[in-house]
């Protein structure tokens, strides 16, 4: 199934994400997948492939200034049960996100279920640019979310 992520930069500091969290119950908004990574790795990771590629963007004392301002951000990719809402709410409270679409699918807890959607993106040629997934019981079913790079391509495999 399509969904609409919405990833967003918090400051790293204690109660940022009781604060965003509040923020979205307080209005009924439930959160149905969450992940949270130091923004400063991902900025390192992208400097790395920019550099590799030799696509820079910005000057060298550009991306050492970027990488440590980073460190003070913690970067927020969730699924809520209500995107519209939560979107507005973020813009009335001057977060800085952006949305895009993902696929999310729900897995048998079992081990290969994860290797077989993988395999299924790698047959079709399909980049993963991340995924995270979860499951609250041995009985119950994970939800995984994944970001390819070809969605279209992707939703097409899905409707097989």
């Amino acid at each position: 199934m399509v969904r609409t992520e919405i990833s967003l930069f918090l400051k790293n500091v204690p109660g940022e994400l009781g604060r965003l969290t509040s923020l979205l119950s307080n209005e009924n908004i439930n959160i149905d997948a969450l992940t949270i990574q130091d923004a400063s790795s991902y900025v390192q990771n992208l400097f790395e492939a920019r550099g590799k590629s030799l696509k820079r963007i910005a000057s060298v004392a550009s991306y050492n200034s970027m990488r440590k301002d980073s460190a003070q951000f913690a970067l927020i990719r969730l699924l809520v049960d209500q995107t519209d809402k939560a979107i507005d709410l973020l813009s009335k409270n001057e977060f800085l996100f952006d949305i895009m679409p993902v696929i999310t699918v729900e897995l048998d807890n079992r081990p290969g279920s994860l290797a077989a959607i993988a395999n299924k993106f790698g047959q079709e040629g399909i980049n993963i640019n991340y995924v995270y997934g979860s499951v609250s019981s041995p009985e119950e079913k994970c939800l995984f979310v994944f970001c390819p790079e070809d969605i279209e391509l992707a939703v097409k495999i899905f409707k097989e």
